[in-house]
């Protein structure tokens, strides 16, 4: 299984806060910029700023172009990404610490809501 995102990419995702049931991940980046291969448990994405990525995961690749202000449920996964917009990335990831139901492997990339 692939690393922690705050370790295979510490100048792109820092932690803000932590304890026994979540994580808080804030995310950084610039046109361009790739993440190495990483996982995430269960997760809320907030996204800070509106943008155009690339998530790429065992041979499948699925575009993300959200505006500012979305929140999106990000089932358990592993995969990499990649700044293809023309505008930096700023997110927040809530990681949760309880088990899930979620398939590790199954999902790509965020999935509806507002």
């Amino acid at each position: 299984m692939t690393g922690d995102p705050a370790e295979t990419n510490p100048e792109l995702y820092q932690v803000v806060f932590e304890n026994e049931r979540v994580r808080v991940l804030e995310y950084r980046d610039s046109p361009g910029d790739r993440t190495a291969p990483h996982r995430h448990p269960d997760t809320v994405m907030v996204t800070l700023s509106a943008f155009s990525r690339r998530i790429s995961a065992g041979g499948r690749e699925v575009g993300v172009d959200l505006p500012a202000g979305a929140v999106r449920w990000v089932a358990a996964q592993e995969h990499s990404g990649e700044n293809v917009g023309t505008t930096p990335t700023h997110s927040m990831f809530i990681e949760l610490k309880e088990p899930g139901g979620a398939v590790a492997g199954a999902a790509l990339g965020p999935a509806g809501g507002q």
